[in-house]
């Protein structure tokens, strides 16, 4: 009877330390597989940094001031090196007869600043100069590609020259080429410059 009793008490014991063994490590293999999303291997998917009140300058290949480039918030997407950025100023000094400033509530920009989308309620400035009146642009979004000096966009646009206005949809304009179009559903009136 003794030797009977002695196996069952040997596995009476085996048998819940092997269940809590095992139990154990599936617990283990859950907690890492769990954990494998946010591992130094994992692509980060929330903003690693910001900045407040910035003020950027980029140069032209010869050296020049190209533009300048301001905002209340840029914040930087790590997973494709972009910047959205709140309340954007960009000042284009470029070639033109004037410096063009345009603002938006918001941006995003592309990760070597080719590409600058703005959004929302967004103005574009060019003050008179010697050789063309004020120049006044609104529109929902445009596309800025500052190397090329070319505006675009897809949206309805407002254009005050002077003292005329123009309306239409769908915007491309070329400064360095002094290319101008709109794509459709133009109109508008014209006011002669006064001599």
């Amino acid at each position: 009877m003794n030797g009977k009793a002695r196996p069952f008490r040997v596995a009476a014991i085996l048998v819940p330390m092997i269940a809590l063994a095992l139990g154990s490590f599936w617990l283990l293999e859950v907690m890492r597989r769990d954990s494998g999303d946010t591992g130094p291997g994992a692509a980060r998917t929330e903003p690693d940094f910001y900045v407040e009140n910035f003020n950027y300058v980029k140069l032209a290949r010869d050296g020049k001031v190209q533009y300048h480039f301001s905002g209340e918030r840029l914040t930087h997407n790590p997973q494709d090196d972009s910047y959205d950025i709140r309340h954007p100023v960009v000042v284009s000094v470029g070639n033109g007869p004037a410096p063009t400033t345009m603002r938006s509530a918001r941006a995003h920009v592309n990760s070597d600043s080719s590409q600058v989308h703005l959004y929302d309620n967004v103005h574009m400035d060019r003050p008179a100069s010697q050789d063309s009146v004020h120049m006044h642009m609104t529109s929902e979004y445009l596309l800025v590609l500052p190397d090329d000096d070319v505006m675009q966009t897809d949206k309805p646009v407002q254009i005050n020259y002077g003292q005329s206005v123009l309306n239409g949809t769908g915007m491309f304009a070329n400064n360095a080429t002094r290319e101008f179009r709109l794509a459709s559903n133009v109109h508008g009136t014209y006011q002669a410059p006064a001599h």
